[in-house]
């Protein structure tokens, strides 16, 4: 594999043989925008795809939409592929490399040491809407132990800046409120983890917003993106 873009690994994973990175602001913006793809966005996927080879033939990404629907991805394909209205992605395929775009919402890693691996887009919308479970999902279906998979949350906004609304608070605590509370999307998203039977959890120590000179934040108002990855 050429080198990586400027990024933070994930260790854990290496000693499975997984590759895991969330880029950083010195790799430049992944967005692609809303409407036609942005030629600058579309080269630097377009790089990114090359320095992946030759231990990935193939990348898969979508347009994310907030929501909680997984797509699974097999080896009939290659070069990149850009599927629409999906958060998450799934894959057993050796040489997949799985990507989503970030700045603020939480990128999740799962690795098995199988090499099955996904990636996950988790706002608090698909915090609330339990895409980690679905995730995991995909590797029960496929005959694994959720027991043996790692998770990693990236880089995210943190607890102390991530301020919501009543509404949303109740959606994803459970708990009501009449004020705005600050809620730490990473630490619900390991408890659901940990609830569904995952015991090797880690997490970035990096806050999208605390941290904003190294990562792209919405919060901070940057239109920016960072890409997470990640292939066995």
């Amino acid at each position: 594999m050429a080198e990586l873009p400027a990024c933070e690994a994930i260790a854990p994973f290496a000693a499975i043989g997984i590759t895991a990175f969330t880029t950083t602001r010195a790799a430049g913006d992944f967005a692609l925008g809303d409407g036609a793809p942005l030629p600058a966005g579309v080269a630097r996927w377009e790089r990114l795809v090359q320095e992946l080879a030759p231990s990935a033939t193939r990348v898969a990404s979508s347009t994310q939409v907030h929501g909680v629907k997984v797509l699974t991805q097999s080896a009939d394909f290659g070069g990149w592929r850009r599927a629409e209205n999906a958060d998450g992605h799934f894959s057993q395929s050796q040489g997949t490399a799985l990507a989503i775009t970030i700045a603020d919402c939480v990128p999740v890693f799962l690795a098995h040491p199988s090499g099955a691996v996904a990636m996950l887009h988790a706002g608090w919308r698909g915090t609330a809407g339990h895409i980690l479970e679905i995730g995991l999902s995909r590797f029960t279906n496929a005959g694994l132990s959720v027991n043996d998979v790692r998770m990693h949350l990236g880089p995210a906004i943190c607890g102390r800046c991530y301020e919501v609304g009543p509404d949303v608070f109740e959606q994803l605590t459970g708990w009501t409120t009449i004020r705005n509370r600050h809620v730490d999307l990473r630490a619900l998203l390991a408890e659901q983890g940990r609830e569904a039977g995952v015991t090797q959890i880690s997490a970035s120590a990096h806050c999208t917003q605390c941290d904003n000179s190294q990562f792209f934040s919405h919060r901070c108002g940057d239109p920016q993106r960072q890409v997470a990855v990640i292939l066995s």
